[in-house]
Protein backbone atom coordinates (compact mmCIF):
# COMPACT_ATOMS: atom_id res chain seq x y z
CA UNK A 1 0.00 0.00 0.00
CA UNK A 2 1.65 3.35 -0.93
CA UNK A 3 0.83 6.46 0.42
CA UNK A 4 1.17 10.03 -0.69
CA UNK A 5 -0.43 13.57 0.11
CA UNK A 6 -2.77 14.02 -2.96
CA UNK A 7 -4.64 10.70 -5.45
CA UNK A 8 -5.76 12.18 -8.57
CA UNK A 9 -7.73 10.22 -10.09
CA UNK A 10 -8.16 10.65 -14.08
CA UNK A 11 -5.53 11.84 -16.68
CA UNK A 12 -7.77 14.55 -18.79
CA UNK A 13 -6.96 18.29 -18.74
CA UNK A 14 -8.07 18.70 -15.29
CA UNK A 15 -6.64 15.86 -13.38
CA UNK A 16 -3.14 16.57 -14.83
CA UNK A 17 -3.60 20.40 -14.09
CA UNK A 18 -4.18 19.29 -10.26
CA UNK A 19 -0.93 16.97 -10.22
CA UNK A 20 1.12 19.73 -11.47
CA UNK A 21 0.02 22.25 -9.45
CA UNK A 22 -0.16 20.21 -6.20
CA UNK A 23 3.58 18.61 -6.92
CA UNK A 24 5.02 21.40 -7.93
CA UNK A 25 4.39 23.06 -4.94
CA UNK A 26 5.86 19.57 -2.36
CA UNK A 27 3.03 17.73 -1.99
CA UNK A 28 3.04 13.91 -2.91
CA UNK A 29 1.23 13.45 -6.10
CA UNK A 30 -0.22 10.03 -7.96
CA UNK A 31 -2.54 10.13 -11.10
CA UNK A 32 -4.01 7.58 -11.96
CA UNK A 33 -4.81 7.70 -15.91
CA UNK A 34 -6.57 5.30 -18.25
CA UNK A 35 -6.11 7.70 -21.32
CA UNK A 36 -9.94 7.49 -22.16
CA UNK A 37 -9.42 11.15 -21.65
CA UNK A 38 -11.98 12.87 -24.62
CA UNK A 39 -9.12 14.92 -25.80
CA UNK A 40 -7.82 12.20 -28.18
CA UNK A 41 -10.90 13.47 -30.33
CA UNK A 42 -9.59 17.31 -29.98
CA UNK A 43 -7.96 19.44 -31.60
CA UNK A 44 -7.33 23.15 -30.03
CA UNK A 45 -7.73 26.02 -31.15
CA UNK A 46 -9.85 27.70 -28.38
CA UNK A 47 -6.74 26.98 -25.66
CA UNK A 48 -5.88 30.45 -24.30
CA UNK A 49 -1.70 30.22 -25.83
CA UNK A 50 -2.35 27.38 -28.29
CA UNK A 51 -2.77 28.53 -31.46
CA UNK A 52 -3.12 24.85 -32.95
CA UNK A 53 -2.53 21.81 -30.94
CA UNK A 54 -4.05 18.14 -31.80
CA UNK A 55 -5.48 16.75 -28.65
CA UNK A 56 -3.07 14.13 -28.55
CA UNK A 57 -0.12 15.91 -28.51
CA UNK A 58 -0.89 18.08 -25.90
CA UNK A 59 -1.99 15.17 -23.88
CA UNK A 60 1.52 14.10 -24.49
CA UNK A 61 3.17 17.71 -23.23
CA UNK A 62 1.10 17.30 -20.40
CA UNK A 63 2.31 14.36 -18.97
CA UNK A 64 5.39 14.93 -19.82
CA UNK A 65 5.51 18.85 -17.63
CA UNK A 66 4.10 16.48 -14.69
CA UNK A 67 6.47 14.17 -14.69
CA UNK A 68 8.94 16.75 -14.53
CA UNK A 69 7.84 18.05 -11.54
CA UNK A 70 7.94 14.41 -10.12
CA UNK A 71 4.22 13.34 -10.02
CA UNK A 72 4.13 9.18 -9.69
CA UNK A 73 2.27 8.72 -13.05
CA UNK A 74 0.23 5.26 -12.76
CA UNK A 75 -0.78 5.29 -16.23
CA UNK A 76 -3.08 2.10 -17.44
CA UNK A 77 -4.41 1.80 -14.13
CA UNK A 78 -8.10 1.22 -12.92
CA UNK A 79 -9.64 3.18 -9.71
CA UNK A 80 -12.24 0.74 -8.99
CA UNK A 81 -13.01 2.21 -5.66
CA UNK A 82 -12.71 5.65 -3.19
CA UNK A 83 -13.41 5.53 0.06
CA UNK A 84 -13.16 7.59 3.15
CA UNK A 85 -10.90 5.92 5.81
CA UNK A 86 -10.50 8.08 8.77
CA UNK A 87 -7.47 10.07 8.08
CA UNK A 88 -7.90 10.64 4.50
CA UNK A 89 -8.79 8.31 1.35
CA UNK A 90 -8.29 4.67 -0.18
CA UNK A 91 -8.09 4.97 -3.58
CA UNK A 92 -8.70 0.59 -4.58
CA UNK A 93 -6.87 0.03 -8.02
CA UNK A 94 -6.31 -2.86 -10.17
CA UNK A 95 -2.58 -2.92 -8.74
CA UNK A 96 -3.61 -2.49 -4.76
CA UNK A 97 -4.80 0.06 -2.53
CA UNK A 98 -3.44 3.69 -2.10
CA UNK A 99 -4.03 6.15 0.97
CA UNK A 100 -4.44 9.67 0.23
CA UNK A 101 -5.26 12.44 2.50
CA UNK A 102 -6.84 14.57 -0.28
CA UNK A 103 -8.74 12.97 -3.15
CA UNK A 104 -9.60 15.07 -6.73
CA UNK A 105 -11.90 13.06 -9.08
CA UNK A 106 -11.59 13.93 -13.00
CA UNK A 107 -13.36 11.08 -14.41
CA UNK A 108 -14.86 13.12 -16.82
CA UNK A 109 -18.69 12.36 -17.73
CA UNK A 110 -18.73 9.68 -15.63
CA UNK A 111 -19.68 9.93 -11.82
CA UNK A 112 -19.93 6.71 -10.39
CA UNK A 113 -16.60 7.27 -8.05
CA UNK A 114 -18.42 10.51 -6.55
CA UNK A 115 -21.79 8.81 -6.00
CA UNK A 116 -19.80 6.10 -4.41
CA UNK A 117 -17.93 8.36 -1.93
CA UNK A 118 -21.01 9.86 -1.22
CA UNK A 119 -20.56 13.23 -2.79
CA UNK A 120 -24.17 15.21 -3.22
CA UNK A 121 -25.17 15.72 -6.92
CA UNK A 122 -27.16 19.05 -7.79
CA UNK A 123 -30.50 18.86 -9.45
CA UNK A 124 -28.87 18.52 -12.73
CA UNK A 125 -27.44 15.23 -11.81
CA UNK A 126 -23.83 16.63 -11.46
CA UNK A 127 -21.31 16.84 -8.75
CA UNK A 128 -22.09 19.51 -6.21
CA UNK A 129 -19.15 21.67 -5.78
CA UNK A 130 -17.91 24.97 -4.22
CA UNK A 131 -15.57 27.87 -6.23
CA UNK A 132 -12.70 25.35 -5.53
CA UNK A 133 -14.17 22.22 -6.64
CA UNK A 134 -14.24 20.72 -3.27
CA UNK A 135 -17.53 18.08 -2.83
CA UNK A 136 -19.67 17.73 0.48
CA UNK A 137 -17.27 15.40 1.27
CA UNK A 138 -14.25 17.14 2.95
CA UNK A 139 -11.17 17.12 1.49
CA UNK A 140 -12.49 15.26 -1.90
CA UNK A 141 -12.92 17.43 -4.82
CA UNK A 142 -14.98 17.04 -8.73
CA UNK A 143 -13.36 18.44 -11.61
CA UNK A 144 -14.56 19.29 -15.30
CA UNK A 145 -17.38 17.17 -17.10
CA UNK A 146 -17.99 15.58 -13.17
CA UNK A 147 -19.32 18.96 -11.98
CA UNK A 148 -20.82 20.60 -15.32
CA UNK A 149 -23.84 19.55 -17.22
CA UNK A 150 -22.79 20.86 -20.64
CA UNK A 151 -19.48 23.38 -20.45
CA UNK A 152 -16.80 20.59 -20.99
CA UNK A 153 -13.81 22.27 -22.42
CA UNK A 154 -10.36 21.71 -21.82
CA UNK A 155 -9.47 24.95 -21.03
CA UNK A 156 -12.01 24.96 -18.04
CA UNK A 157 -11.09 21.69 -16.89
CA UNK A 158 -7.15 22.23 -16.63
CA UNK A 159 -8.59 25.38 -13.77
CA UNK A 160 -10.80 23.30 -12.13
CA UNK A 161 -8.03 21.33 -11.53
CA UNK A 162 -5.74 24.13 -10.64
CA UNK A 163 -8.32 25.52 -8.07
CA UNK A 164 -8.62 22.45 -6.37
CA UNK A 165 -4.67 21.67 -6.14
CA UNK A 166 -4.51 25.16 -4.93
CA UNK A 167 -7.72 24.89 -2.03
CA UNK A 168 -5.62 21.89 -1.29
CA UNK A 169 -2.26 23.42 -0.42
CA UNK A 170 -4.19 26.71 0.89
CA UNK A 171 -5.34 24.12 3.99
CA UNK A 172 -1.86 21.90 3.91
CA UNK A 173 -0.05 25.68 4.51
CA UNK A 174 -2.48 27.35 6.75
CA UNK A 175 -2.73 30.24 4.83
CA UNK A 176 -3.79 31.45 1.53
CA UNK A 177 -1.62 29.85 -0.92
CA UNK A 178 -0.85 31.32 -4.73
CA UNK A 179 1.19 29.80 -6.74
CA UNK A 180 2.67 32.18 -9.27
CA UNK A 181 6.18 32.06 -10.65
CA UNK A 182 8.58 35.25 -12.01
CA UNK A 183 10.72 35.24 -14.51
CA UNK A 184 13.57 34.87 -12.09
CA UNK A 185 12.20 31.83 -11.51
CA UNK A 186 13.02 29.95 -14.65
CA UNK A 187 16.54 30.90 -14.33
Amino acid sequence: MSETDVAVVGGGPAGLSAALFAAKNGLDTITFDTDETWMHKAHLFNYLGIESEDGSAFMDDAREQVAEFGVDRRQGTQVTGVAENGDGFTVSTDDGDHEASYVVLATGAKRDLAEDLGCEFTDEDVVDVDVTMETTVENAYATGAMVRAEEWQAVISAGDGAAAALNVLTKEKGEHFHDFDTPADAE
